[in-house]
């Protein structure tokens, strides 16, 4: 393993977040060729049978417990499980995620129902974000976080499958469905 990898492999192992590309580079004083090999260097160190690997998450790259031992791990930590989230707030999460930055009004009109509580309790446990008001005033716009994309296993909002590819079903889907297909729209029409 070269120098630049294990410099990358201790940043990984002291970080509590994800670290990008780009600030790995800065801390290495490396390319970004370089740091890609040497990422590539530690994936394969890190291989199926060790206890660590490399992951990918939330816009950087983190090394990770392997899922299998996770049980062993919590152990240790002895902490509570994660609280599970509630329909309305996965829901509520889900029109941010595809929509975001909105308003609560937005998601309320979206959802049929009064967002501000659900909101408020997202904002508490770091899974959304004040993403600031439009310029021209109005209500404050929110965003999810990198805890949310950590959550979810996601890379980034990227990772979101398309809407069109939700194999919902009956006149409830469709209408949510609909939904959020309009207010997309309605959201990029607000952006031009």
């Amino acid at each position: 393993m070269t120098e630049l990898a294990r410099q990358i492999e201790a940043l990984m192992f002291v970080s509590p977040d994800p670290l990008p590309l780009v600030r790995l580079c800065e801390v290495t004083e490396a390319s970004p060729a370089d740091v890609q090999r040497a990422l590539a260097a530690i994936g394969e160190r890190h291989d199926a049978e060790a206890a660590l690997e490399l992951v990918e998450i939330a816009g950087g790259f983190a090394l990770r417990v392997r899922a299998d031992l996770g049980a062993v791990v919590d152990r240790l930590r002895a902490r509570p499980p994660e609280e599970r989230l509630s329909p309305a707030a996965l829901e509520t999460l889900a029109v941010i995620a595809y929509l975001e930055p909105v308003t609560r009004p937005e998601i309320g009109r979206l959802r049929g129902v009064s967002a501000d509580a659900t909101v408020a309790g997202l904002l508490e446990r770091g899974l959304l974000e004040e993403a600031g008001r439009p310029e021209s005033g109005g209500a404050m716009r929110f965003r999810t976080t990198r805890a949310f994309q950590e959550r979810f296993g996601l890379r980034g909002p990227g990772d979101l499958p398309p809407i069109e590819s939700f194999e919902l079903t009956g006149p409830e889907a469709d209408a949510v469905r609909r939904r959020l297909v309009e207010a997309g729209h309605a959201a990029e029409d607000t952006d031009e």
